[in-house]
């Protein structure tokens, strides 16, 4: 029986076997290759701060907690994102895909995977699988940097250099932004976002980020501080939040993308954000109607950054990292929590 990855005991991950079910009209089985995990909405659910919020009630608009009593332990598969393999079995009705077939989908950390025909990608020749499996996170870059209404010329600053970030900041760059400013505590995330085009990066730990990046972002003529047009939040922290809006110019555009757990003490509504006056902008690529609905959704957006990812114009090769053994994900997977200077985006070799 093939295998994935478990969590077999409270904070406890192993590996076990799972029953693979029936291939199914319209769907693919397909061996894995490689895999990558999504650090930020995994961890809502490995660290549980996920499951406090309660249940989203779409009819009432509000996340409501559960009455009932919290069900008990049972081990469940864990974490995964999007996987590359190779198809092995084509069940009925499906075409454009033939046995053998090099493909993108998502998934969790498995060994065979069935899915449906039509959320694959079929991998060109040459392509890097770091590359393609970074379609999901470019797919919350490129949503963020179209709600943030990024425009030539405009100066960007991007914070948290995980790789959603990492996509935002080369998304803008592609988008004619400049400067393009990546901010970032974590050394090797900072040489990745070098890496990837950004013009400064700077360490939020070593000073105030806000008004550095104020002072990067000088008017030539009057030697006014402008700020940033536009400042894409990333990090789920309260403090980057903060130095956002401190950061961002007149009027311009904060996004705040990410999917953090309740915020603590830091974030000042009365300071800058009084004075200058930012827009606010809430971005989630994976809830349609898009903002620019109906000639915009996520299909067209996934469209667009496979297109970009084929023609090698967004990279995945300092994103993903490190690349673990399958076997070795039990002591692996944890360290996204508890040692995040250790990776980027984790990615598995089956």
């Amino acid at each position: 029986m093939p295998r994935q990855l478990m969590m077999v005991a409270p904070g406890e991950l192993g590996i076990g076997e799972y029953q693979l079910p029936e291939v199914g009209e319209g769907r693919v089985r397909v061996q894995s290759q490689f895999a990558s995990a999504k650090h930020g909405t995994e961890m809502a659910g490995f660290k549980g701060y996920a499951r406090g919020r309660g249940r989203y009630d779409k009819e009432l608009g509000v996340f409501v907690k559960s009455a009932e009593p919290e069900r008990p332990f049972t081990p469940h598969p864990v974490g995964g994102n999007m996987f590359v393999g190779a198809v092995t079995e084509v069940g009925a009705g499906v075409t454009g895909f033939a046995v053998g077939d090099r493909v993108l989908s998502y998934g969790g950390f498995r060994e065979v995977q069935t899915v449906a025909a039509s959320r694959l990608w079929k991998m060109p020749d040459g392509l890097s699988w770091k590359s393609a499996v970074c379609l999901d996170p470019a797919d919350f870059a490129m949503a963020a940097v179209r709600d943030g209404n990024v425009r030539v010329g405009d100066a960007v600053a991007v914070f948290g250099m995980g790789a959603i970030g990492l996509m935002a900041v080369q998304i803008a760059r592609l988008s004619g932004a400049s400067p393009v400013i990546a901010v970032e505590p974590l050394a090797n995330r900072r040489k990745a976002a070098r890496a990837c085009g950004a013009d400064l990066v700077l360490d939020p730990t070593a000073g105030d980020v806000g008004l550095e990046i104020r002072l990067a972002t000088r008017a030539p003529a009057d030697r006014r501080a402008r700020g940033v047009d536009v400042a894409i939040e990333y990090s789920g922290s309260v403090h980057a939040l903060a130095a956002a809006i401190r950061g961002v110019a007149f009027g311009g555009n904060v996004v705040a993308g990410a999917f953090p757990p309740p915020y603590g003490p830091g974030l000042d509504l009365g300071a800058e954000a009084h004075q200058n006056r930012p827009n606010i902008i809430f971005s989630r690529a994976c809830s349609d109607p898009n903002r620019d609905h109906p000639r915009w959704d996520e299909l067209r957006i996934y469209e667009v950054c496979w297109r970009l990812i084929v023609e090698g114009k967004l990279s995945g090769e300092e994103v993903v990292s490190p690349v673990v053994p399958f076997e070795k994900l039990p002591t692996e997977y944890p360290k996204i929590a508890t040692a995040p200077e250790t990776n980027i985006k984790l990615g598995v070799e089956f």
